[in-house]
């Protein structure tokens, strides 16, 4: 199998696989054209958990109007990455993923300016993308493969699901004398609460289907699904290298030991063997080496090494003291005068 690295910029596409070539595939496939979560020619018409009912009390518009509150929370005290080429391209591709999706709401994609290895996606399609978890891929498969699976969740409306099972929880300790109404109207009430954060933190079976349907997509928009597998792997052997990196490494995820084996016999059996994937580009190399620059500024502003001393203000200081009159604005450390010295 050859991997082909592509340009996005050229819009480069890759020659389907030919029928013969499928049927020498190293491993039996079996295709499902049912219109069910296993038929990938119905990707983007299938009911894959949105549909409202016991199951989920919430429209997709509560789901909108609950993600972008949180998405305002999450504005408000995280830093975003400015350079308008990385802004660019990480959210070309993510709605490239999101077109080769089930996912009924638009997407709004945003990159944090931090080191962490991780990214979250709200109900309603509100993506956020770390920096770091793009300097940690080692091309764009892996990050499509990660963001697919975001991707997945909100596609499958598993946050509003996992709402819901907390709130028919809560609704089974409530004495029936306090119900007043009825259940239903009770569950009215509950269903217009805001969404906790703890809910992102899918069940097993939320996280198994959530890889799943990310195999799915990242495997219709080009990319080899061998890659999803492959970061998981890599960052498994960087928490044995670095320990805390997978306690930071998709906080709302949990890890389970047979996740990856469990998707890579998904990929062996549901996703027929391509000739040809897209795995790199040269834009994810040039987006990297532009965050790589910003990261190491970061680094020089936060004290040059971090293991130099620096000079740090009083807290009873003037902050116009010790500036001198050069005018100069930046943030580098000066010089403070006592205040019993001239000023001269």
């Amino acid at each position: 199998m050859r991997y082909l690295r592509s340009s996005l910029a050229l819009s480069i596409f890759l020659i389907p696989v030919l029928a013969a070539a499928q049927t020498t595939s190293a491993h039996a496939v079996k295709t499902y054209h049912d219109g069910g979560i296993r038929d990938l020619e119905a990707i983007g018409n299938r009911k894959v958990g949105c549909g409202r009912g016991f199951g989920n009390w919430y429209s997709l518009d509560r789901q909108i109007a609950m993600g972008k509150d949180y998405a305002q929370q999450v504005e408000t005290t995280s830093k975003f990455v400015t350079d308008p080429v990385v802004i660019e391209y990480i959210n070309r591709l993510g709605q490239n993923l999101v077109r080769n999706s089930d996912s009924q709401v638009p997407f709004t994609i945003k990159v944090v300016d931090s080191e962490d290895i991780n990214a979250f996606a709200l109900p309603g399609g509100f993506f956020f993308v770390d920096s770091g978890l793009i300097l940690a891929a080692d091309n764009e498969a892996e990050l499509a493969g990660v963001m697919s699976h975001e991707i997945a969740h909100v596609a499958a409306c598993h946050a509003a699901r996992q709402n819901t099972r907390g709130q028919l929880m809560n609704l089974a300790s409530i004495p029936l004398i306090f119900v007043g109404g009825g259940v239903g109207y009770a569950a009215q009430n509950l269903a217009g609460l805001a969404l906790p954060l703890g809910f992102l933190k899918f069940s097993r079976g939320f996280e198994s289907e959530a890889d799943y349907l990310g195999l799915e997509y990242m495997y219709k928009a080009g990319y080899d699904p061998q890659a999803f597998t492959a970061f998981f792997e890599k960052i498994k052997t960087l928490e044995k290298q670095r320990p805390g990196t997978l306690a930071k490494a998709f906080q709302t995820h949990p890890q389970t030991p047979d996740r990856i084996q469990k998707s890579q016999h998904e990929i062996n059996t549901l996703l027929p063997s391509r000739e040809q994937y897209k795995v790199d580009t040269s834009e994810f190399e040039e987006v990297k080496g532009r965050l790589a620059q910003i990261d190491n500024r970061h680094k020089i502003d936060n004290g040059r090494d971090s293991n130099r001393p620096t000079l740090r203000r009083r807290g009873n200081s003037n902050p116009d003291e010790g500036t001198g009159k050069s005018g100069n604005d930046d943030d580098r450390p000066t010089l403070k005068r006592r205040s019993g010295n001239s000023p001269d």
